[in-house]
């Protein structure tokens, strides 16, 4: 059993929405296959990744370091101890040789982009989905058999008025969710006010409301934010400041009564252990958002879990950034609280397998070998085109 080819593509996602902190204008995705000599109905089996949207394209990174290095390696070197399938675990080991410690960001996504790929594969190789597999290995074999995902979106968009969104909320509730993210921070508070409130309108008492700043806000903005924000019943208030300001989030967690939400910028265990010691932030109210993909992908995210449970934090309090599939099996497996997902926006990538609905606020994992990612008709076409 052994790897015979690796591809990567660049795949843009540029759109003209921003967040009160970027743009989309330039975006790009990384999308790599791994590619086996396991034969099943006579083609050899492929492992698919991407990275998660926030983050550009990791092409350099993948070609110069971390791809050659999986492919140079012995091929029993990447094999479990009884050959009988890949290790995600020993590959990670092969893709960090010789890394120093620190300096946790570009080189965190590109080796994520791989470590999605061979999750991928791993669960193609014994026939099941992902979520199954990682419930047998390490939950006893418990599942979630659906999960709870909100809709983000409100993006500022040029000529967007308040109408306007009302009519996107609008359309999440009709997709089955019944939790809306919009962004705050791009606009004046008493702006932003009115769009919580327009949106609150249309979401009614049934359905709730999480506002994200993607890191804007000093930390005398973000207290002023809290103090606007305590008016209404939010779900959360998410990354008002910079995800390295620990200092900005303890202060805010000591203040407000909001739930707080952060994390989708720390790339690390380590990082997101300093989170836990100096961000003050609450176990039993405030969400963790560390994307699998963005952060060495899942065999670090399970370091993260456990450390989080050495500090009382339950996976429940877990909610992955990125909107992607993988996340989706990530939660279901793991028992995580829930998963983000982005249904207009960030396409192909956004959103899951095309006939998977939504129903009050729950989605179902697919339920072939692997991720799934084959069951988005407008995604394949990217896929494919890695080994054509």
């Amino acid at each position: 059993m052994k790897i015979t080819a690796i591809a990567e593509r660049v795949v843009p996602i540029k759109s003209d929405i921003r967040n009160a902190f970027i743009d989309f204008s330039q975006m790009t995705v990384s999308v790599v296959g791994i590619r086996s000599d396991i034969l099943r109905d006579g083609k050899p089996l492929i492992g698919y990744g991407f990275n998660s949207n926030g983050r550009y394209s990791q092409s350099g990174l993948l070609r110069e370091r971390f791809i050659p290095r999986l492919l140079h390696a012995p091929p029993a070197a990447l094999l479990t101890d009884d050959g009988a399938s890949f290790d995600p675990a020993k590959a990670w080991d092969i893709m960090m040789a010789n890394e120093k410690p620190g300096g946790h960001g570009e080189r965190s996504v590109a080796v994520g982009v791989l470590d999605m790929a061979l999750w991928d594969l791993v669960a193609k190789i014994e026939g099941l989905p992902l979520y199954r597999l990682l419930g047998h290995r390490y939950r006893g074999g418990a599942v979630d058999e659906d999960v709870f995902v909100y809709a983000a979106g409100g993006y500022y968009y040029p000529g967007k008025d308040l109408g306007a969104l009302q009519d996107e909320v609008k359309s999440y509730l009709d997709m089955g969710y019944n939790t809306v993210k919009i962004k705050i921070g791009g606009a004046s508070l008493a702006e932003d006010c009115r769009r919580i409130e327009a949106a609150l309108a249309v979401l009614g008492e049934a359905a709730a409301l999480a506002v994200d700043a993607n890191g804007r806000f000093s930390l005398k903005q973000a207290l002023a934010y809290a103090e606007a924000l305590e008016a209404y019943d939010l779900f959360w208030y998410e990354e008002p400041g910079d995800p390295l300001d620990y200092r900005l989030n303890a202060a805010l967690a000591s203040v407000t009564s909001l739930p707080l939400a952060t994390g989708e910028n720390l790339f690390s265990t380590i990082d997101a252990q300093n989170l836990i010691h100096y961000g003050g932030l609450r176990p039993e109210r405030d969400f963790l958002q560390m994307d699998p993909v963005l952060s060495y992908g899942l065999v670090e995210y399970l370091r993260t879990l456990d450390m989080l449970a050495e500090h009382g934090w339950s996976a429940r309090g877990c909610i992955p950034h990125g909107g992607h599939q993988f996340a989706l099996h990530i939660a279901a497996g793991l028992g995580l609280y829930g998963n983000e997902s982005y249904p207009h926006v960030f396409q192909p990538f956004g959103g899951f397998g095309d006939d998977i609905p939504v129903r009050d606020g729950r989605i179902q994992p697919p339920q072939t070998p692997g991720i799934g990612m084959e069951l988005k008709a407008d995604l394949l076409p990217e896929l494919e085109r890695l080994f054509d």
